[in-house]
């Protein structure tokens, strides 16, 4: 583990217990940066106003919310401070409830929580707690000047916490949603051989079988190019002939999925079309 993300407290009746947060994942994503043609230079943005062309310094600007077209409220910073949530150092937990109370929509970000000097019997007593109990606690707690609401969990030997998503700021499906979907019902022989699809293609789940080929061909190509290797496979089409048709037999396609002919998982895009080499 890195450093800790945040120090402080789980606040539990009058028990304060103290831990920190830790990452729980890493992201993987291959960022790239604007170069000049060549790759001489590596270029950077600018401030500027687009209807003079003056460019500003980050110190002389300010900061605004679009109230209408071209309209603006300007804010500056004490303003901002001032409506700050105060500085804590507390995860406050307000009440427990079931996990199956919470849609997963509502999950955002996922960290570890994990013991303070000195606090592993106060910590292993809530947690302890929480897994006897089946219930998982929401709190609220304040992180880089932002609140947040927080559900924790127990998992394994410890804590997680996951950051959620405050109520107004879920869309809502239903108005996502077509009308015509939504009052439609499933034809009793297609559903059931839907659902011996859904039993077929069930087993144990592993997702260390998935990965991310885009990313791993593209740092493959990264250390081809590193090597000093000038050429590169591309696609001579850029997407599949196979686009979705218009009406198509349900039950047909469902029934050849079951007999085993259902597609494969979909291949990354390097493996698709057949490639010709070119120089770079």
């Amino acid at each position: 583990m890195g450093r800790p993300l945040w120090k402080g407290t789980i606040s539990f009746g009058l028990v304060s217990i103290p831990v920190q947060l830790e990452a729980s994942s890493r992201e993987k994503s291959v960022s790239f940066h604007l170069l000049s043609k060549d790759g001489s230079c590596r270029l950077r943005r600018k401030l500027y106003c687009p209807e003079t062309g003056e460019e500003f310094d980050y110190d002389q600007t300010s900061r605004g919310i679009e109230v209408a077209e071209h309209e603006y409220v300007r804010v500056d910073d004490k303003e901002i401070d001032a409506v700050k949530p105060a500085k804590s150092k507390a995860i406050e937990i307000e009440q427990f409830v079931k996990l199956a109370d919470i849609d997963p929509i509502y999950f955002d970000r996922t960290y570890y929580v994990t013991p303070g000097d000195g606090s592993g019997k106060a910590y292993s007593l809530l947690r302890d707690a929480m897994s006897a109990s089946g219930r998982i606690a929401l709190a609220r707690f304040v992180m880089r000047e932002r609140q947040y609401l927080a559900a924790l969990r127990v998992v394994d030997e410890g804590i997680v916490l996951h950051t959620l998503h405050y109520a107004d700021e879920v869309l809502s499906l239903h108005d996502a949603m077509p009308p015509s979907v939504r009052s439609s019902k499933s034809n009793a022989k297609e559903l059931t051989i839907a659902k011996q699809l859904v039993d077929a293609m069930t087993k144990p789940l592993d997702l260390g079988e998935f990965h991310d080929d885009y990313r791993e061909h593209l740092l493959q190509l990264i250390e081809r190019k590193k090597k000093g290797n000038k050429t590169i496979e591309v696609s001579d089409e850029q997407e599949d002939d196979e686009s979705p048709g218009g009406t198509i037999n349900l039950m047909a396609a469902l029934k050849r999925s079951l007999s085993g002919a259902r597609p494969a998982r979909p291949r990354s895009p390097r493996a698709r079309h057949p490639r010709k080499r070119v120089a770079v």
